[in-house]
């Protein structure tokens, strides 16, 4: 069968991948963000890591919505835990990512479909700008490489984790080590290794920084520390390799600070 370009497919299943964790303040946003898509054939698979605060309080009245699935840990167990659970459960040909703290624009899903079938792809992104706790643009706009391949993914994370989309129909399940941060940079670790990443060159996700207890307010040394753990035990190099895979994720972390992230008067 054929297809005009930009209408391929689109009646096939995206399955959004939504860990959670005590983010009740935010959830309701994220989760409302995903029912605004212009595209409306996907389920949004929500497991929660035993959160402390009210979140399935809010998440309860979205359920009346059946594209909306429900999970939650035995145990609190991490986001690697709760993403491999997700995927597990997953039923769509696209797999796409979303945290309880984040958001999309509402042509988000529609446009990364429409750029992957027509330029047969299957495993892209797309730029992104930062909102603070309390929503507000913060003037951050981040972009990366229009391509990335296993080389350059091991050089850094170039991507937004919110922003991702790939096929699963050429990927397959992916599940990834039981590591507490770094788990999403983990998985693409895992997917590059099957395809190259492009880039969609348009800003369509609005990541929350700053939140209390994201990677983005954690230091310098934590940092080394994770990235070094990802590479030693979920990738399971040597010590000598994880070492220098780690030095090379910092420096290239500056020159994407450098090259691929604008500070913008909003």
């Amino acid at each position: 069968m054929e297809f005009n370009k930009g209408v391929y497919l689109m009646d096939e299943l995206v399955s959004i991948i939504m860990p959670s964790y005590n983010t009740a303040k935010f959830i309701g946003e994220s989760i409302q963000s995903v029912l605004d898509q212009t595209y409306t054939n996907w389920e949004l698979i929500i497991v929660d890591d035993c959160s402390t605060d009210e979140t399935d309080e809010i998440v309860k009245p979205y359920l009346v919505d059946k594209r909306i699935k429900y999970y939650k840990n035995k145990c609190n167990s991490g986001a690697a835990v709760s993403r491999n659970l997700a995927l597990k459960e997953a039923k769509g040909r696209w797999i796409a990512f979303l945290d309880s703290d984040d958001l999309w624009k509402n042509d988000k899903l529609q446009k990364q479909i429409t750029f992957m079938n027509d330029n047969n792809y299957s495993f892209s992104y797309t730029r992104y700008y930062e909102i603070n706790e309390n929503g507000k643009a913060n003037g951050i706009h981040v972009t990366g490489p229009k391509r990335i391949s296993k080389n350059g993914f091991y050089n850094y994370c170039w991507v937004g984790c919110l922003t991702v989309m790939y096929d699963a129909s050429k990927i397959g399940l992916v599940q990834i080590s039981d590591i507490k941060k770094n788990n999403d940079y983990a998985m693409w670790l895992k997917v590059c290794k099957k395809a190259n990443c492009y880039l969609l060159d348009e800003e369509l996700a609005m990541y929350r920084r700053g939140r209390i207890g994201s990677i983005s307010t954690q230091g310098i040394m934590k940092l080394i520390k994770w990235h070094y753990k990802l590479f030693k035990e979920a990738e399971g190099e040597n010590a000598i390799y994880a070492f220098f895979n780690t030095i090379r994720n910092l420096l290239f972390g500056l020159y994407k600070r450098k090259r691929y992230v604008r500070k913008k008067p909003e």
